[in-house]
């Protein structure tokens, strides 16, 4: 006999019973629901009355059994969990005090299912049995609804009880793995996570709307929810969250724990596991992801204790943020997320040797050392990189007290307002002619926060060949990694320009020193060698594209980019002012981070204007993305500089290769004419409104009304393939081999 179908309200977060008696009155059947209103269990007796108390029974009964169909409506794990809070007992609920209300409510749903389906029918008594109360939706602004296989979707009706709390279970009640985890993510202040759910993730997912704080963003891709994370990381300071199922979920995950090692980005990267005793036999699904990514992150755990969950989120959202910030992962196996626990929460940390080994606050000494050289010196110049992005007031008050010109890595962008008079903005491999000038010639290199990378460096033994290098870095194993320093300190670069700056404030020893002469050598290269294009006929000049983004935004937009020429030539003309305004992935080079973690910053900066700056071939890397922009309406706009190429590819065949083409074209070969793929099409197809200009004169009112229009936008700009970005410093060479010639095209 089918079970009665009948209209009802969204279920609450405690055990609700509601009873469905079958033609024959035995057996008498019960249906649990817990807060993501789905049937839990069904229990039987074999009583003839209805009145009885329900006694436990199996968790799945002889009838009537769930199909997989209905399980699937109903969002039902298959087969059934039989842990959990709501199998406590039920009679150890109390009656709340609205119990006569919601017998009423109760009343009323039973005596619908007698009328649909013809079966004798009982409403149970308020004294019994716990309350029915509206279980809301309001975080995600949709109407509750409750979806099992009695029951079809109905709105709940208005005048609905108050809702229950979401989690049924006491300080001192156990409650499973999952939830344990969700808890002690809401202790490190986690409000929004990024997360692909899959069969060894599923209980976080459960646990996760079970959670009052933390909200999902349901990217479409694991790569795509870990560049988010990245993003959101580097727009906020805060870190990043992201969740994968185990087997592919996991190894999706490991471009972007790479990408966040290498550019000092502080996530936490949580991965579903097969059960303890399926780890080693090649189970399905099953990846040793800890050691996987042992050596592209800064720890991992497996856990194998559910009582170690709260310390272990503690430790890694700690390992992650503290000393030089990295990834962390934590990898769960699905039977420990599912295992009964009381939670510990004052539980210490277990970290004696990484607390110890953290930089101490800077010596007065060795800081004093460090003006004394500035004092001495007639050349000097400030080397930022990323290590710096915490920094940002202490290193423009530093600038401030001393009239030292600084220059920035590509991490480093943002750290120092480009638009100061002290400005040599980027350097290195595609930096200003000025900057590496001012490198080259320098007598006293400070370097803060930096890792003398190559592409900066390029020929290590000629970079800074005149210059006394100081290196300040927290992590003592950048300190002459690559270049070795005459002074070094490992510390806090944030303690050390806090540092120096109040004995330049508090002492009338230190004096400015007068770098006039430097400074207008500097300005001198800056009028000789500035930053510059050709434009030909209505062809767009990507830089030009960029300017005009620069000029509307006012240079107070958050910034992300793919990886390739419009990356480069997004941090040689965009204006910025602040820390966490510029994302890209730097050390990796990751093609595919742009749209994903400029979704990420939106999320994690609400209301502020984010573009991403991207190109075809690393646009289409992650374009499912454009779904989750859509569907939580992220103000994302995207200018894609779209020449059917992989722009930096074909610069260095056309400076190395003698302009040979190695499967570097991304359009359609048959029809070369045409732009392929439509990304207008495409976005439309996202219910996203896209404009393409092929036009110089159609791009300041293209960009403008993409500025404009709420929500999300994408911008076609077609540009020419032929375009170089310049300067270059060819890879291993030195700034005496930069390339400036011609008009930024090479034919062979």
């Amino acid at each position: 006999m089918p079970i009665a179908r009948l209209p009802m309200p969204r279920l609450a977060a405690q055990r609700r019973v509601c009873m469905v008696r079958q033609k024959n009155l035995i057996p008498v059947s019960f249906l649990i629901f817990d807060t993501d209103t789905s049937v839990r269990s069904i229990r039987d007796t074999r009583s003839p009355s209805h009145t009885g108390r329900a006694r436990a029974a199996s968790p799945i009964p002889s009838e009537p059994q769930l199909t997989r169909r209905q399980r699937a409506r109903t969002k039902q794990p298959y087969p059934p969990t039989g842990h959990g809070p709501h199998l406590h007992p039920l009679e150890s609920r109390p009656n709340p005090p609205h119990a006569a209300a919601a017998a009423a409510a109760m009343a009323t749903t039973t005596a619908a299912a007698a009328a649909i389906s013809g079966a004798a029918v009982a409403a149970p008594r308020a004294s019994r049995y716990p309350v029915l109360r509206q279980l809301l939706s309001a975080r995600r602004g949709v109407a509750p609804r409750i979806r099992c296989s009695a029951v079809p979707f109905a709105t709940t009706p208005s005048t609905a009880p108050p809702a229950a709390p979401l989690r049924p279970w006491g300080p001192s009640e156990p409650r499973k793995g999952a939830d344990i985890l969700v808890e002690a993510l809401e202790r490190c202040g986690v409000v929004d996570v990024f997360a692909y759910p899959g069969g060894a993730s599923m209980e976080i997912h459960q646990a996760l709307t079970r959670s009052p704080v933390i909200t999902n963003h349901l990217f479409r891709h694991e790569q795509g929810e870990a560049f988010a994370a990245s993003g959101y990381a580097r727009a906020s300071g805060r870190v990043g969250v992201c969740v994968a199922t185990s087997g592919p979920g996991a190894t999706n995950l490991v471009s972007a724990l790479a990408d966040a090692l290498l550019d000092s980005v502080p996530m936490v990267a949580i991965t579903g596991q097969v059960p303890r005793r399926m780890i080693g036999t090649d189970a399905f699904q099953e990846t040793p992801i800890v050691e996987v990514t042992r050596s592209i992150t800064k720890h991992n755990y497996l856990v194998l204790d559910v009582d170690d969950i709260p310390r272990i989120v503690q430790e890694a959202f700690f390992l992650a943020s503290s000393g030089r910030p990295g990834p962390v992962l934590v990898d769960i196996p699905k039977d420990i997320q599912q295992q009964m626990a009381v939670p510990v929460w004052d539980t210490l940390m277990n970290l004696p040797g990484y607390i110890a080994r953290l930089p101490k606050p800077p010596a007065t000494e060795l800081l004093e050392q460090i003006l004394r050289l500035v004092g001495e010196s007639r050349r000097p110049v400030l080397y930022v990189g990323g290590g710096c992005a915490a920094s940002g007031d202490e290193l423009c008050r530093f600038v401030e007290l001393t009239g030292i010109p600084v220059t920035t890595t590509l991490m480093g962008l943002g750290n120092f307002p480009s638009d100061d008079p002290l400005s040599l903005r980027m350097l290195g491999m595609h930096g200003t002619v000025y900057a590496n000038y001012a490198v080259d010639k320098a007598d006293l290199l400070l370097a803060f926060g930096v890792r003398f990378d190559d592409r900066v460096t390029g020929k290590i033994e000629a970079f800074a060949s005149r210059a006394k290098i100081v290196h300040i870095d927290i992590d003592p194993a950048e300190i002459g990694k690559n270049k070795q320093p005459h002074v070094s300190i490992c510390a806090d670069i944030k303690l050390a320009l806090r540092g120096m700056n109040d004995l330049l404030e508090g002492s009338t020893a230190q004096k400015r020193s007068d770098f006039s002469a430097w400074h207008n050598e500097l300005e001198q290269q800056k009028r000789e060698f500035p930053l510059g294009y050709k434009t030909f006929g209505e062809e767009i000049p990507p830089q030009y594209a960029i300017q005009v983004l620069d000029e509307l935004t006012k240079g107070e937009a958050i910034i992300a980019t793919g990886v390739g020429q419009h990356q480069m030539w997004a941090a040689q003309y965009y204006t910025y002012k602040r820390p966490h305004q510029w994302l890209s992935s730097a050390g990796l080079g990751a093609m595919g981070f742009g749209l994903p973690a400029a979704a990420g910053a939106a999320v994690a900066n609400p209301g502020v204007t984010v573009v991403d700056i991207d190109g075809d071939g690393s646009f289409l890397m992650n374009i499912q993305e454009l779904a989750l922009i859509r569907i939580e309406n992220l103000p994302v706009k995207v200018m894609v500089l779209n020449n059917q190429h992989l722009g930096m590819v074909v610069q260095w065949e056309d400076r190395f290769y003698k302009a040979n083409r190695a499967h570097t074209y991304l359009g359609n070969p048959e029809s070369e004419s045409e732009i392929y793929p439509d990304f207008v099409t495409i976005a439309k197809g996202f219910n996203i409104p896209a404009v393409r200009v092929t036009k110089k004169s159609e791009v300041h009112a293209a960009i403008k009304k993409m500025l404009e229009t709420p929500g999300p936008y994408l911008l076609d700009v077609i540009v020419p393939h032929q375009e170089h970005v310049l300067p270059m410093i060819p890879s291993g060479g030195a700034f005496k081999d930069m390339i400036l010639d011609g008009d930024g095209r090479t034919v062979y």
